[in-house]
């Protein structure tokens, strides 16, 4: 069970960096390649109009993250969008045979779809919220010259680790392992932007 947990769990925190990335690539390696092969249940990802879609939206998607203040509009509509297709994620590439896994384990099989969804709706949640944190941050200490280059970073790591999900999911745990990394990191870097605010605040007052 653990490459297919693997595999949904790097699929899911894709999605909560760039919802439609893990699904597309989900979907077109499914449709083009023997690579993944989806169950029954989410055979529609590979549909044609899916991907079109999916495409469509990926463009508006990397367009909109790119732009200072949109992307943080963006953000907030994400927030719904994200999870989602975590969610979607998980279920389809726990549930897939892959070129690693060939026999997927019975055990979400026998807990119905709903619990590999829920999960991936949770990771890609809390990856969504780290990114929605991280971005401001990014945004002021750069003077809004950051986000296009943290969004393309973010669009590259979304579509590596999809792939690396499905190909080789046992890397997973290195990206997983990057993300314990840089939390602290980020989360003393917001606690400084918060005291340079407050300071700003105070000192202004005193004028």
């Amino acid at each position: 069970m653990v490459f297919e947990l693997l595999t949904g769990t790097g699929l899911a925190a894709s999605a909560g960096l760039n919802a439609y990335i893990p699904l597309l690539v989900t979907g077109l390696l499914a449709r083009y390649t023997s690579v993944i092969d989806l169950p029954g249940g989410w055979q529609w990802l590979g549909n044609e109009w899916v991907l079109g879609i999916l495409a469509v939206l990926l463009a508006v998607e990397v367009v909109a993250d790119k732009v200072p203040v949109v992307d943080h509009v963006n953000d907030v509509v994400q927030t719904v969008v994200r999870p989602t297709a975590g969610g979607l994620a998980f279920g389809a590439g726990s549930a897939a045979d892959t070129v690693t896994v060939s026999d997927p384990d019975s055990f979400f099989s026998s807990t119905g779809q709903w619990l590999p969804v829920l999960v991936g709706v949770l990771i890609a949640l809390g990856v969504h919220l780290l990114k929605s944190a991280a971005r401001p941050v990014i945004n002021a200490t750069t003077a809004g010259f950051g986000a296009p280059v943290a969004s393309t970073a973010e669009d590259a790591t979304s579509v590596l680790m999809s792939l690396v999900a499905i190909i080789l999911p046992v890397l997973v745990l290195a990206f997983l392992a990057g993300f314990v990394l840089f939390l602290p990191w980020f989360l003393r870097r917001r606690a400084d932007r918060r005291r340079e605010r407050r300071a700003a605040r105070e000192a202004g007052f005193r004028v």
